[in-house]
C-alpha cells in the first residue's frame, strides 16, 4: 500500500486560504528580519508594517531562508506519521530554501523537495498542479517528473509602483532608480525560470498605475493560444483591493481561464518588491 503524500511549501507561494484548504497544503514560514527582532513571515508581521518601518524609519526588512535543523524538525513528525512529504521550494536562484530543504531531506526517508524556480504565485502554479495530481492518486515520483516539465511553462511577472524597495536592497542600480522616478517608469520585472528564479527588468511603461496595469495585462495574455486555462493568479503586494478586482475582471475578459485567484504577496515578496506592485501569473502549454 502507497504511503499517503502530504503537499508542503514555503510560505511565499502566496496561494492564499481557500487553495491551502483545497489541497491541504502544509506552509512554512520564513523569516522576516526587521529593526533588530526576527519575526515569522504571515504570523506576527504583515506586508503593512515593512512599508510602515521603511517610510517611517527607512528601516529595511530581510528575508532568512530555513536552515536544514529547522527544515528537518519541521519535516520529521510527517514521516513519523507514515506520509511521504513532497515540499516546494522557493526558487534557487532568490534563495538558499531549497538547498536547505534538500539537506534536511537527505537525512530523512520518504521527503522530496522540488525547486519550484520561481516566486510567488508562480512558484504557487506549481504547489497547485502538486495538489492536483495528489488529488488524482499518482505516486509521487510521478508527480516529481511531471512538475520538472511543467517548471519552465510557469510565466510570472509583476509591475512595480515603486524602485524604493528593489533600490534600498540592492537589486538595482541607483541610475536605474534615478531614472525611473525621473520619467515617471514603471518597471516589468520578469522571473528567469531558467536562473533559479531570479529576477530581471522586463518592458519599461511609463504614465500612472491604473492605465499602466492595464496595458501590462494586455501585454501579458491578450491574443495568446498557448495558454492553460485551468487556473490564473493576479497577485499584489497591498493596493485597492477594487481596483485588482478590475484587473481580474480585464484578465478573464482576454482570456477564458476556468478560475481567476487574487491574492495578496507574503512579506518575503512584499519586503522586495515594495506596495502597489502587481502581476498576472499563469502557466503556457508544454513545447
Amino acid at each position: 500500500m502507497e504511503k499517503k503524500i502530504l503537499l508542503s511549501a514555503d510560505t511565499p507561494c502566496d496561494i492564499g486560504a481557500e487553495l491551502k484548504e483545497r489541497y491541504q497544503v502544509s506552509l512554512y514560514p520564513l523569516h522576516i528580519l526587521l529593526g533588530g527582532q526576527q519575526y515569522t513571515d504571515g504570523q506576527d508581521i504583515r506586508p503593512e508594517d515593512l512599508y510602515r518601518a521603511w517610510y517611517d524609519r527607512r528601516e529595511l526588512p530581510k528575508t532568512a531562508a530555513i536552515n536544514p535543523e529547522e527544515y528537518a524538525a519541521y519535516f520529521r513528525p510527517f514521516v513519523e506519521q507514515g506520509y511521504e512529504v513532497l515540499h516546494i521550494s522557493l526558487g534557487s536562484g532568490l534563495s538558499s530554501s531549497f538547498q536547505n530543504a534538500s539537506i534536511a531531506a537527505s537525512s530523512l526517508e520518504g521527503v522530496h523537495v522540488v525547486d519550484s524556480r520561481n516566486l510567488s504565485t508562480g512558484f504557487g502554479h506549481v504547489v497547485c498542479e502538486a495538489g492536483e495530481r495528489i488529488r488524482a492518486g499518482m505516486p509521487v515520483e510521478q508527480i516529481v517528473s511531471e512538475l520538472e516539465t511543467l517548471i519552465p511553462c510557469v510565466h510570472a511577472s509583476f509591475v512595480l509602483d515603486t524602485l524604493e524597495f528593489l533600490h534600498a536592497s540592492g537589486r538595482c542600480s541607483s541610475l536605474a532608480h534615478i531614472s525611473a522616478n525621473l520619467l515617471n517608469l514603471k518597471p516589468g520585472i520578469e522571473v528567469q525560470v531558467a536562473e533559479g528564479g531570479r529576477m530581471s527588468v522586463g518592458k519599461k511603461y511609463v504614465g500612472k498605475l491604473p492605465r499602466v496595469l492595464k496595458k501590462y495585462v494586455a501585454d501579458q495574455i491578450a491574443d495568446r493560444d498557448d495558454l492553460l486555462l485551468d487556473r490564473v493568479f493576479v497577485t499584489h503586494s497591498g493596493m485597492d483591493l477594487a481596483f485588482v478586482e478590475e484587473i481580474r475582471d480585464l484578465v478573464l475578459s482576454l482570456q477564458p481561464f476556468r478560475e481567476a485567484f487574487i491574492t495578496q504577496a507574503s512579506c518575503t515578496i512584499s519586503a522586495h518588491c515594495g506596495p502597489n506592485t502587481l502581476g498576472v501569473l499563469f502557466i503556457t502549454k508544454p513545447k
